[in-house]
C-alpha cells in the first residue's frame, strides 16, 4: 500500500512535468521565495535518492545529498531520476539509523525503511502543495484537485461530504 501510494504520487508529478515547458520548470516564482518548480522537484527526488542509495549501509542523512542541478533544470533528467527511484524503491522493511548534520553528525536516531518512505511521501506532498500555489495561476496546466493534499485531509473531506 505504501509503495503504491508513492508510485501514485510520482505519477501525479510526472503528469505535471509532462505539461511544463523548460521555462515553466525553471522560472523563479516570488510566491516560492524565488524558487522554481524544478528546485522543489529536485528536492523531492533527492530525499528519495538518499534513502535508496543508503538503504544497504543502513545510515540515512538527508542533509548530505548531491543537489544535482541537472534535475532542477531539465524535465528529462527529473523524469529519469523518478524512473530510477521507482525501479529501486521496492525493498523490504529494515531498521535504519537517521543522522542529522551536513558537516558532522549532530545526532542519530533509530528509524526504519518504511517509516522513511512515509516521511518522504509526506515531504513530497508538502512540496507539491507549494508547487500548486503557482500552478493554479496557469490555466493551461491541469492537475488533480488532490495534488499537494495529504491523504488524511482527503479522507477527512470525504467524511464531511457524507
Amino acid at each position: 500500500m505504501l509503495i503504491a501510494s508513492i508510485k501514485e504520487n510520482f505519477k501525479e508529478i510526472i503528469q505535471l512535468l509532462d505539461q511544463l515547458s523548460d521555462l515553466d520548470f525553471t522560472y523563479c516564482h516570488t510566491e516560492l521565495s524565488n524558487a522554481t518548480i524544478g528546485e522543489h522537484t529536485r528536492h523531492i527526488i533527492e530525499l528519495y535518492q538518499v534513502l535508496i542509495k543508503n538503504y544497504s549501509n543502513g545510515l540515512i542523512n538527508y542533509d548530505k545529498r548531491e543537489r544535482n542541478l541537472a534535475i532542477q533544470t531539465s524535465i528529462i533528467e527529473a523524469k529519469k531520476a523518478i524512473d530510477n527511484i521507482l525501479s529501486n524503491i521496492n525493498q523490504p522493511n529494515k531498521d535504519l539509523l537517521l543522522e542529522q548534520g551536513a558537516i558532522q553528525p549532530l545526532f542519530t536516531i533509530s528509524t526504519n525503511y518504511f517509516r522513511e518512505l512515509l516521511y518522504n511521501l509526506e515531504h513530497s506532498i508538502h512540496h507539491q502543495a507549494l508547487i500548486k500555489v503557482v500552478i493554479l495561476k496557469n490555466p493551461k496546466i491541469n492537475i488533480s484537485q488532490d495534488f499537494g493534499v495529504a491523504k488524511s485531509t482527503i479522507e477527512f473531506k470525504t467524511q464531511c461530504v457524507q
